[in-house]
This record gives C-alpha cells, sequence and structure tokens, in this order.
C-alpha cells in the first residue's frame, strides 16, 4: 500500500474533502493505541469490516497508506504515526470545541426570557412556568407582561426568547404558531341595562357604545376593533386586563374580556355575560419568535408544555 498513487488528492477545493472526518481520525487513534484493528473498532463502537472501510477511505483521502495489517495485529506505517499525531491535535481541538459549545449552552439553559400579552401572562403562563420548573428546576426565568405590540418589540430587540401573543396577525419578522384559541366577551355588572336584555346585543350597536378597553396595540383591542369594523371612543382605557375587569365590576360600563378572564365572575355572578348577534369575536393565541430562530432549550420546552 506505500505505493499508492492513484486518486492521491490536489490541493483544490473545500477543506472538507481533503481532511477526513473525526470518526476516521478518532477511529486511527484508537487502533494507534491498541495495536488492533478489531479493538479499535469494537472501542468506537462499530464493526471491524466498517473499520476497514473507514481506514482505506482515509487513506485514499490522503493518498498514502496508514496502517500495516498481519495476523498479529494492526500497526502504523511511518506515514500513519504522523498524520495520528496530527490527529490527536484535531481531535483535543475538536474536545475544547465541544466543551465551549457545552458552556454555550448551560448558560443560554440557565435563564429564559419570556415576554406575553396580558390575557396569557396572567391566566395560562401560570400553569405553564410551574410545569416547566419541574423539569428545568435550575433555570431562571424571567416574564415580561405587556401588549402585543410590546411583545413583538422585545423578542425583536433580543430582550426575550420566547413570546405569546393574542392578536389576529403575527407582527413582522416573527414566526408563530398556534397554542390556544380564545373567545371574547362582553360583560357587564348585574345593575346595568344590557344585563336585563333578553335578545342579543347587535354588532352595530356595540361598535358605537363607548367601552372600557384596553390600551392601543393590546391583542384584545385589535380582535374587537377588527371583527366591529371600528369603535367608539374609550369610555375608560385601561393598561392591563384585571383593570378592565375591576371597571366593570365596579358598574363603569360594559367590556370586552377574554372568557379565560372572567369565568370566575360570571360563575359568581360579578359579571354578566351579554350574547353579540351578526359578528364572530372568536381568536387564536399565538407563541411566536424571531423568523429563522426556531425556539431552542427552555423556550423549546415551555413551547411544548403549551401544547399538551
Amino acid at each position: 500500500m506505500a505505493g499508492m498513487s492513484e486518486d492521491q488528492p490536489g490541493v483544490t477545493g473545500s477543506l472538507a474533502h481533503r481532511v477526513p472526518d473525526l470518526g476516521a481520525l478518532e477511529l486511527l487513534l484508537a487502533v494507534a493505541r491498541l495495536g488492533s484493528l478489531g479493538a479499535a473498532a469494537r472501542e468506537v463502537g462499530i464493526t471491524q469490516p466498517a473499520a476497514s472501510s473507514r481506514i482505506r477511505s482515509m487513506e485514499r483521502q490522503l493518498g498514502v497508506a496508514l496502517v500495516d495489517r498481519s495476523p498479529r495485529g494492526s500497526r502504523l506505517t511511518d506515514a500513519g504515526a504522523l498524520v495520528t499525531d496530527w490527529a490527536r491535535r484535531i481531535v483535543e481541538a475538536a474536545q475544547a470545541f465541544d466543551a465551549g459549545a457545552q458552556a454555550l449552552r448551560d448558560r443560554r439553559d440557565s435563564r429564559l426570557r419570556v415576554a406575553a400579552s396580558m390575557t396569557i401572562a396572567e391566566y395560562l403562563l401560570p400553569g405553564w412556568l410551574v410545569a416547566l420548573r419541574e423539569g428545568r428546576p435550575d433555570t431562571a426565568v424571567s416574564l415580561h407582561a405587556g401588549n402585543s405590540a410590546a411583545v413583538a418589540e422585545r423578542l425583536l430587540s433580543g430582550e426575550a426568547d420566547l413570546g405569546f401573543v393574542e392578536g389576529l396577525t403575527v407582527p413582522t419578522g416573527l414566526d408563530s404558531a398556534v397554542i390556544a384559541h380564545d373567545r371574547l366577551i362582553v360583560v357587564v355588572a348585574p345593575g346595568h341595562a344590557w344585563a336585563r336584555r333578553r335578545r342579543g346585543l347587535a354588532a352595530a350597536e356595540l361598535a358605537v357604545t363607548p367601552l372600557i378597553l384596553r390600551e392601543k396595540g393590546s391583542g384584545t383591542r385589535q380582535v374587537l376593533d377588527t371583527a366591529l369594523g371600528g369603535l367608539a371612543r374609550p369610555l375608560i382605557e385601561l393598561s392591563s386586563t384585571t383593570a378592565v375587569k375591576a371597571a366593570a365590576v365596579s358598574g363603569a360600563g360594559p367590556a370586552v374580556l377574554s372568557e379565560l378572564a372572567v369565568g370566575e365572575e360570571l360563575a359568581l355572578r360579578r359579571l354578566v355575560g351579554v350574547p353579540v348577534e351578526g359578528v364572530s369575536l372568536a381568536r387564536d393565541l399565538r407563541a411566536v419568535w424571531p423568523t429563522g430562530h426556531r425556539p431552542t432549550g427552555p423556550a423549546r420546552d415551555l413551547l411544548s408544555l403549551t401544547r399538551g
């Protein structure tokens, strides 16, 4: 084999085509250490024929004989001994690379920054985060609650790893997955005139009625505005779902809230639901992340929990 000359590699082309892969180099190091191709094959977890084939392939790639095989075992050629020295340095460098990459993964996995619109942050995320903690007790989680526009801003600026929004559309620059479905409900205090209606509320009447609303940029307000084709000037404009609900309970006026947020109040008759005719107030709840950057590590695990 020492006289090999055909298929000698040239000096052009990709380095990946001229340098053996790590698996082949690790096999060569095992042969040098153990003096047996069969023992080296067992150490790296492949069959002896596969090991022989890999050595031959490496010899063809480099254009030199690396191993002399005999009934007494396998011995490196002079060229093989030199290549083994080089291989050891490459493998050690790869091990350092792997250790560094693992350190980066560990640092990434030690924290999770979540941004969520208010309804999801208040009524869905707490349960998901408790479940996440069971699987990742060492991951520190921070949660920023805001409207859907604020969630998008944090994701696009790199200040959050995963977001959750309630609007009709996915903000520009983000990919998404639907994780749940929701419905908006018109609610009033029991003393309000709408609480005694026998028929559903017409969409047109709702559109011209001043309501207790979330601020512009919220997913809830976006869905309602789009469904009704416009809204009257707000009766009161508040920055959280809890505040809107409290104002409605106090009798300040009608509000439109997620059914996730008002279940208890409806059951206790602190609020009364008012049916609306001629319009759908259903919406999708979405997980969002920067386009092309699928969630990894704890963000991936949290995303999987939302679909459980």
